[in-house]
């Protein structure tokens, strides 16, 4: 039996319309314009991640957050528990672009970093 999904490209800019079907344990991707297509099209079906933006607070510093990012994608079922843990970080002032604040947070293999000074 296959399933058959489809998707919007969205590791360029041109936007890709994607179809991507599982069968006997193979996945085929059409609709791609260039090779980083496939490989999304592939993680989609399999296992989808996304990268987190947010913020988190800051004890002493010009603002009183500052914005933060994962290194990488984490799987999409554990965002809300990605955002549990980032919303109880409290950093105190100064910190630069850059910082990894957790390592490997919630043991997703992606760091959370800070993107803006503080």
């Amino acid at each position: 039996m296959s399933e058959i999904k489809k998707y919007t490209c969205v590791v360029c800019p041109k936007g890709c319309s994607l179809v991507v079907e599982k069968a006997n344990g193979e996945i085929k991707v059409t609709g791609q314009k260039c090779p980083r297509g496939e490989v999304y099209g592939k993680t989609e079906m399999t296992d989808p991640r996304r990268v987190i933006t947010s913020t988190v607070a800051v004890a002493g510093g010009k603002e009183p957050v500052t914005s933060v990012k994962t290194t990488q994608g984490v799987p999409k079922g554990q965002i809300f528990d990605v955002m549990s843990t980032i919303n109880s970080v409290k950093l105190k002032s100064p910190c630069k672009r850059g910082d990894i604040i957790i390592k490997n947070i919630n043991g997703t293999g992606a760091d959370l970093v800070v993107t803006r000074s503080c």
